[in-house]
C-alpha cells in the first residue's frame, strides 16, 4: 500500500480487551495498553498478542494522529502540528507472532530541549503483512496512542462555545462546541446538559458520549434528546471537574 493510500484511511483505534470474549479468530492482534503516557523523554513497553489461530507478520510504524470534531482518530503526516512521532523511536519494527504468542515493543521518547510545553501525541501503528510464500486475506490495522508530555507549566483552558439543535430525520440532538485552548489533553466524561422550559423544572438530563480534546483543537460534544419538548428552551451545561480544572458551567437558551 502507497504511503499516500495509507494516510487517506480512517484508523479504528481497538482497546486492548478487544476480542477478549469474541470466538477465536484466524486472524487477530491486540495491544496493551491501547494509550501510552511518557513524561518527558523515557521510554516503556507496549505488549502485543496473536490471540488468533495462525501466524501473523507485524510491521511496527510511527504516524500522526489527527481527531476529527466528533472524535474519530485519522492517520497523518508525522510533522503535523503538535506531533510527537519525530522524537519517538520503537523497536523492533517487524514481528512474527505465532498463534496465542506475545511480544513487547520499546517505544522510547527524546524530547528537544525547546520543545513546547505540554501534550504532543503519535501512534504506534501495528500493521499485518504476509509471510514468505504465504498471503493474509485481510490486512490488520492496529493504532496505540502515545502521548508525549513536554516539561513545562501546563495550561488547562476549556472553553464552551455554540450549542446547536440537530436534526437527523425524527431524531433530535444538541452539538456543543468545546474548545481547548491550553496545552494538554482534555478527558471530557460525564458532561451532562439539564433541558427545561424558559421558566420550569429540568426534564431531561443528556449525558455525552466520553471523548478526548487535544490541545489548540475544538470538538462537538453530542447529547441525544428522547423528549417530546418543542419550543423555546434553556439548556445548562455540566463539565464536572478534573484535577488541575474546576467545574465548568454554561447556560443557552435555544428552541428545539
Amino acid at each position: 500500500m502507497t504511503r499516500a493510500a495509507l494516510l487517506g484511511i480512517v484508523l479504528a483505534l481497538v482497546p486492548a480487551s478487544a476480542g477478549a470474549s469474541a470466538p477465536t479468530r484466524p486472524l487477530a492482534l491486540t495491544a496493551a495498553p491501547a494509550r501510552l503516557v511518557l513524561l518527558g523523554s523515557g521510554s516503556d513497553r507496549v505488549r502485543v498478542r496473536n490471540p488468533g489461530t495462525k501466524r501473523i507478520a507485524i510491521d511496527v510504524a510511527l504516524a500522526g494522529l489527527s481527531l476529527d470534531l466528533r472524535g474519530r482518530p485519522h492517520i497523518v503526516e508525522r510533522r503535523s502540528a503538535r506531533s510527537a512521532a519525530r522524537w519517538l523511536r520503537v523497536r523492533p519494527t517487524h514481528v512474527n507472532l505465532a498463534p496465542h504468542a506475545t511480544a513487547h515493543l520499546r517505544v522510547s521518547a527524546s524530547v528537544p530541549r525547546r520543545a513546547e510545553p505540554g501534550d504532543h501525541d503519535a501512534l504506534v501503528l501495528l500493521s499485518s503483512r504476509p509471510l514468505a510464500g504465504g498471503r493474509v486475506s485481510v490486512r490488520l490495522r492496529l493504532g496505540v496512542v502515545v502521548v508525549v508530555r513536554a516539561p513545562g507549566a501546563v495550561v488547562r483552558r476549556l472553553k464552551l462555545g455554540r450549542l446547536r439543535v440537530a436534526r437527523r430525520g425524527s431524531m433530535r440532538a444538541l452539538e456543543l462546541v468545546v474548545v481547548n485552548a491550553g496545552n494538554v489533553t482534555e478527558r471530557l466524561r460525564r458532561v451532562r446538559t439539564f433541558v427545561s422550559p424558559p421558566s420550569g423544572r429540568p426534564i431531561a438530563n443528556v449525558a455525552a458520549l466520553a471523548r478526548e480534546l487535544r490541545p489548540k483543537t475544538r470538538g462537538l460534544l453530542e447529547f441525544n434528546l428522547r423528549t417530546g419538548l418543542r419550543g423555546p428552551v434553556t439548556a445548562h451545561v455540566v463539565v464536572p471537574a478534573e484535577p488541575g480544572r474546576a467545574v465548568i458551567r454554561r447556560t443557552y437558551r435555544l428552541r428545539v
